[in-house]
């Protein structure tokens, strides 16, 4: 159940109050209050958790302060879609829009392994058009002997070239909570020229704590990978933990489980995914083609297969795009055998907006028979 406040009431006024001292008599009720920008005014929302079934909801709707209270029966609470119109589906950071509607590609590094190389990338970026970047610092790997990434001391000239090339946001993954202070501190320190989408990888997909830490932070917005191995719906309550803590700008990623009946691929491929994400949450849809395909193989008409995972992804409604390009790929210390060129990134793009411009026209059809329908 969630007790929706009328707009003008604070979370520590009066109303609330009494409101939380009524629900003291019912002791297996976790309570919860939150506090939110929605689409068009401040929201305070009170979230009772455990059995609600036996709270009587209209003494609390005649409560002082109360708009409207909510059963909730969808298991995601904080993601689901049963109050999109007071909180909006997605979010601006950085005066880029996140939402179930737009489009935005993320290319860069799968870690940062030189100044020149990371300079190179956004310099490309800044030809194409592109304000947004992908960029790791902190690598988690399979191995403990490979490369680790640079952690902190790459954070600054990362940064400070964002900021040169005009890239307005950079997804980078952290894998501990001290991390994200890390990455504060070189923005304070160098003027904070770029934003970050705080990457949870597939690997902490259930590091709880961390979970916890990016959501309890509200400076960042925070990218989900799936797990590799875990299934939707509890990727899905992963999101829930973070945004539970009160961050509720978050990406879902789809990027491929781990299976053997993907080969020749790395993963299998899950971008079918995409629709079922957007009606079951707000979240906008992040789809990752070359960690799902992890092959620059090409198909017999010469597509990488790559492009094609992210035409599978895009064709579908997804809203961002995570792939991995490098200046020069056999250098890469990170995933070069996927990383996609400069030259490559350049028809990737191009690629995109002729499959962004078929899912447009998909769109448009299913309006013009859905009018039709309501006609009937």
């Amino acid at each position: 159940m969630i007790i929706i406040m009328r707009p003008e009431i604070r979370a520590d006024g009066p109303e609330v109050e009494d409101i939380v001292s009524f629900l003291s008599h019912f002791p297996e009720i976790k309570v919860k209050i939150v506090e939110s920008e929605g689409e068009i005014r401040p929201v305070t929302e009170i979230h009772l958790i455990g059995p609600t079934h036996n709270i009587p909801a209209e003494p609390i709707k005649s409560m002082d302060g109360v708009e409207m209270v909510v059963r909730v029966s969808s298991k995601y609470r904080q993601i689901g879609r049963h109050d999109i119109h007071l909180h909006p589906v997605g979010f601006t950071y950085q005066d880029i829009l996140f939402d179930q509607d737009s489009l935005q590609i993320f290319a860069g590094l799968c870690a940062v392994d030189t100044r020149e190389h990371v300079e190179q990338v956004f310099q490309c970026l800044q030809e194409l058009g592109i304000k947004t970047a992908r960029m790791g610092a902190y690598k988690p790997r399979t191995s403990p002997y490979d490369f680790q990434g640079h952690g902190a001391k790459c954070l600054p000239y990362v940064f400070e070239l964002a900021g040169k090339y005009g890239v307005k946001i950079i997804a980078m993954e952290v894998l501990k909570e001290n991390h994200i202070d890390e990455i504060r501190q070189a923005l304070e320190q160098t003027g904070h020229p770029t934003g970050v989408m705080l990457q949870i990888g597939t690997r902490n997909a259930q590091n709880f704590e961390l979970l916890k830490a990016v959501g309890s932070q509200h400076e960042f917005p925070v990218l989900y990978k799936r797990g590799m191995g875990l299934t939707l719906e509890e990727s899905l309550n992963a999101c829930e933990y973070i945004a539970s803590e009160g961050n509720r700008h978050i990406v879902f990623c789809l990027r491929g489980v781990k299976s053997q009946l993907g080969l020749p691929h790395r993963n299998l491929i899950d971008f079918g995914h995409v629709p079922v994400v957007k009606r079951l949450t707000r979240l906008p849809v992040c789809v990752d083609p070359t960690h799902s395909a992890g092959v620059k193989d090409r198909s017999p008409e010469g597509i990488l297969d790559i492009f094609h995972a992210a035409a599978q992804g895009v064709i579908a409604g997804a809203n961002m795009i995570l792939v991995e390009c490098h200046p020069d790929p056999k250098t890469a210390l990170c995933d070069g055998p996927q990383a996609l060129t400069l030259d490559e990134l350049k028809e990737f793009i191009e690629d995109v907006a002729i499959v962004r411009e078929a899912y447009e026209k998909r769109r448009a059809l299913r309006q013009k028979y859905s009018k039709g329908e309501e006609d009937l």
